[in-house]
């Protein structure tokens, strides 16, 4: 797995945003607690923000070059559908 966290040359940042408590991020919860040493560990100097905020809807956004920036929702998708999201955005080149 930690093949799959090796992240792009334009990446330049990866932001979660979740909520603490919310039943709707628990799985995003879950993955980081797995995923986020092995991302860091694969990617020391590049930003991984964990935001967390009551009410907000699970969220991972990619800060490419060039200020470019995409989002994708993680509401209602289970551990291995977020590690497959989340490998897709940091593997690409600013889609």
């Amino acid at each position: 797995m930690s093949g799959r966290y090796a992240f792009a040359k334009g990446l330049k940042e990866v932001r979660f945003l979740f909520c603490q408590t919310g039943e709707h991020s628990a799985s995003t919860r879950s993955f980081l607690l797995r995923a986020y040493p092995i991302m860091k560990k694969n990617n020391p100097v590049t930003p991984i923000l964990l935001r967390e905020a009551q009410g907000t809807l699970p969220k991972v956004y990619a800060r490419y070059e060039f200020g470019k920036e995409t989002t994708q929702s993680l509401e209602g998708l289970s551990d291995k559908q977020i590690e497959d999201t989340v490998t897709s955005l940091v593997k690409s080149e600013a889609a």
